[in-house]
């Protein structure tokens, strides 16, 4: 073995990694079980996930993003909401997420429900959504949710902790609990426009169910079952 190929010092990791897993003994999920839209099929998915699954936020989502160079970033979000014309987050349009969307509108959106031993990949389009939309969703924040909103530049860098908590106690001044709060001229929602989306469920020995709807050109879905 070369000086190259020799395992990098350094401090010992206290688990054995290769032995940590989990044998899934969940029931299936099989093509004929399955609704016509992905939507639909979502929506029993996530009412099982919010019932029953032991979910902290069933509705946490990682949003995947890359910008016009194809360098990628993540992070969780909330969806907030969810129909036929695809899946809505909110957000700052100034932050790292939002900048990437204006130059590669292509977004992958997870959903990792492992309590259940199921997962749904969302792969799509964003678009924003529109300013009523925006301002019927924002009333509905709670107020101190409203502030945060305006107090934070997301994605910049900030001075320190005392900057954030002083421009947030500055609105708290000037918007008192009670009193409407306008949403940001720069903080909006996105709505995905799924192109494809992926129903995995864990099941033992690794074979697992991965069942894939594809967007057809006249606007319908078929279902792909793919190797685990």
């Amino acid at each position: 073995m070369t000086d190259r190929d020799a395992v990098p010092s350094g401090p010992a990791v206290p688990f054995d990694l290769a032995s940590m897993r989990k044998q899934y003994r969940a029931e299936g999920l099989s093509e004929a079980e399955l609704p016509a839209t992905p939507v639909e099929q979502f929506a029993r998915w996530f009412k099982q996930a919010a019932t029953e699954g032991g979910l902290f936020e069933p509705n946490a989502v990682v949003v995947s993003t890359a910008d016009a160079r194809g360098r990628p970033s993540s992070r969780t979000v909330l969806l907030k909401h969810f129909d036929e014309r695809g899946f809505v987050f909110y957000t700052n349009y100034d932050s790292r997420k939002a900048r990437e969307l204006g130059e590669n509108p292509h977004v992958s959106l997870l959903f990792p429900w492992h309590p259940m031993a199921r997962q749904v990949i969302v792969t799509g389009v964003a678009r924003r959504t529109g300013r009523d939309e925006t301002a019927a969703y924002f009333r509905t924040r709670p107020h101190g949710s409203q502030l945060g909103a305006w107090a934070s530049a997301q994605s910049s860098v900030v001075a320190g902790r005392s900057a954030l908590d002083a421009a947030y106690a500055e609105l708290a001044a000037r918007y008192p609990e009670g009193e409407q709060v306008p949403a940001p001229p720069h903080w909006g929602g996105f709505r995905v426009v799924p192109r494809e989306v992926e129903f995995w469920q864990g099941r033992e020995n690794r074979l697992h169910d991965r069942l894939r709807y594809v967007a057809d050109a006249d606007g319908g879905w078929r279902v792909e079952r793919l190797s685990p």
